[in-house]
């Protein structure tokens, strides 16, 4: 997935119950951050960091949404525990983080850590792949909004 591409659609579970499907966010952008683990320190820096500035993104009309291969009552716990208000989508088996072209971090180790913002028309805007720079993903993505 590359800057000006049409992000692929799709629906997964979110942490609510409910299916999330991107098509139906058409009409403003949405900021995908594909990370690798519930509870890891990189991970819950950055799930922290989206939410303590969950109010500038909502003022911009993006959505957030986080997603990895951890399962939906690891994502309900992740979610309770560190009080996201933004959903946390399961992507059992990995079939997403594939469909977006989400690279191995750490030698092929550990999935990898990307961010993705689309436009209200569900086109890429920007891509960050940083497995290390967790707190880099918040600030470039909701620099990026303020642009569009």
């Amino acid at each position: 997935m590359r800057v000006g591409d049409f992000a692929p659609d799709f629906d997964l579970p979110t942490t609510t119950g409910t299916t999330f499907k991107l098509s139906e966010h058409r009409g403003h952008p949405v900021v995908l951050y594909f990370y690798p683990k519930d509870g890891s320190s990189g991970c819950t820096k950055e799930a922290c960091s989206f939410r303590d500035q969950y109010e500038d993104f909502s003022a911009l009309g993006a959505e957030v949404i986080g997603i990895s291969s951890d399962s939906e009552r690891s994502h309900r716990q992740f979610t309770a525990k560190y009080d996201l208000p933004f959903p946390l989508l399961s992507d059992n088996g990995g079939q997403l983080r594939r469909k977006y072209a989400v690279p191995r971090a750490a030698l092929g180790l550990l999935p990898g850590r990307v961010t993705y913002v689309l436009d209200g028309e569900g086109r890429v805007r920007y891509v960050f792949n940083s497995l290390n720079e967790a707190n880099e993903h918040v600030l470039n993505a909701k620099t990026i909004l303020q642009s569009l």
